[in-house]
């Protein structure tokens, strides 16, 4: 089992089509974010997780290729962000290439606005849509990590098979990639079998950003996220895979994907 990282390209990059939306979306390369962008990044990072330090987001920035930047209509400023790149493996004799999300906040005021997953899509299923031109026998996969249930929760939503999974057990080939990609990613901080990511310095969001209260709980995908990560208030990270396919599409998903 090989992997390895490798460039996204940024050829999908255009503004949100979401008219209603109070953002405006980007999807751009990293090397071409302003100093000032970068700074107002850190500020909204360092506001929702503690724990951060400045010098630990330059450094998962530069191993980024692309950036979604999330950017008010009204004034421009920059209002949440996520970041993307591109890792490849083999695993049992196939072809893999995974999109890994790294660090992703948007603030409260904003919640609920669709810019964010309507960006995601257009460059990774732009990436899958090309790759399924140029190598068709290449799975795409989504590879992220969650320490809070609202990331969480983009899976149940936009996608039908998705691991870990509360119905149904990780099967084989998915927890060897699943394994793969962290050991790759994250070396001993990784935990195998649990598929969870326990950083030497973690940074668990702050006090009420996205708390699990016991009203939250009777969701059933939140309890299950819960379950699988019971140390998600401390900062461990869930490691989740999903497949970049529109046949693995909910009708959410198909919304989100097509316009």
């Amino acid at each position: 089992m090989n992997v390895s990282t490798s460039v996204l390209s940024t050829s999908t990059s255009r503004p949100c089509r979401e008219t209603a939306s109070r953002l405006i979306g980007e999807v751009v390369p990293r090397a071409l974010l302003a100093a000032g962008d970068r700074d107002r990044m850190y500020d909204i990072l360092r506001r929702h997780f503690a724990g951060t330090d400045r010098a630990r987001f330059d450094a998962d920035l530069l191993e980024k290729e692309t950036v979604i930047v999330l950017r008010d209509r009204e004034v421009g400023n920059i209002r949440g962000f996520s970041t993307l790149m591109r890792m490849t493996a083999r695993i049992d004799g196939t072809d893999v290439v995974a999109f890994f999300s790294g660090d992703t906040i948007v603030e409260p005021a904003y919640w609920g606005d669709s810019a964010l997953s309507r960006m995601w899509a257009a460059a990774v299923f732009g990436e899958a849509d090309r790759l399924a031109i140029e190598a068709p026998a290449t799975r795409v996969f989504w590879f992220l990590i969650c320490s809070g249930y609202k990331t969480w929760r983009f899976l149940p939503v936009f996608f039908n098979e998705f691991y870990p999974n509360a119905d149904a057990p990780t099967p084989p080939f998915h927890r060897r990639l699943l394994d793969a990609l962290g050991r790759h990613k994250f070396g001993d901080e990784y935990i195998p079998g649990a598929g969870i990511v326990r950083f030497h310095n973690a940074t668990p969001l702050r006090d009420g950003v996205a708390e699990v209260t016991e009203g939250r709980l009777r969701d059933p995908q939140i309890a299950f996220f819960v379950r699988v990560n019971p140390g998600h208030a401390g900062g461990d990270e869930l490691a989740c895979i999903t497949e970049v396919s529109r046949t693995n599409l909910t009708r959410a998903g198909k919304r989100m994907v097509d316009g």
